[in-house]
């Protein structure tokens, strides 16, 4: 089997990019059936914004599902997300247009699609916004989850 020059090239910069990728702590994990599928649920807490945690939930195939189907280095894109106040807030220098910015990324597949998390920040309503999202090189998913933080009691 031969693999592509832009798939060697892919691989190569995943490998040098690898340890400077965001991290997140995994806290748990919940067995979903007996092909060691599970739900893997990892905290980070927001780079730029203080006091501030989340914690991701997201779907993680088992060897023997791989075996049975296929498809060896992906898994679905399928997450949830639960941000909360965990300390006093202090905002520092974020993204404030209506894209907002990338607090949080991991791979899903090897090349080509990654979970991510956007902060979004409403300043009309005083509010943070976490998507989590799947992003792909194409064809791109409408799976999403949302949550929110109300800033309402900073001075």
């Amino acid at each position: 089997m031969r693999i592509s020059f832009a798939k060697r090239a892919a691989m190569v910069a995943l490998t040098v990019m690898w340890p400077f990728a965001p991290s997140a702590e995994q806290v748990g994990k919940v067995d979903v059936d007996w092909l060691g599928n599970d739900l893997i649920i990892e905290a980070f807490s927001d780079p730029k914004v203080t006091g501030v945690t989340c914690h991701v939930t997201y779907f993680e195939r088992g060897l023997l599902d791989r075996l049975q189907n296929g498809n060896w280095f992906e898994d679905p894109s399928n997450s949830a997300i639960s941000c909360r106040q965990t300390g006093s807030i202090e905002i520092g220098d974020i993204e404030r247009d209506d894209e907002g910015e990338s607090v949080f990324s991991e791979r899903r597949s090897i090349v080509w699609k990654s979970l991510k998390v956007t902060r979004i920040f409403d300043s009309e309503n005083q509010t943070l916004i976490y998507v989590a999202h799947a992003r792909e090189v194409q064809n791109g998913s409408a799976k999403m989850a949302i949550s929110t933080i109300p800033l309402f009691q900073r001075q």
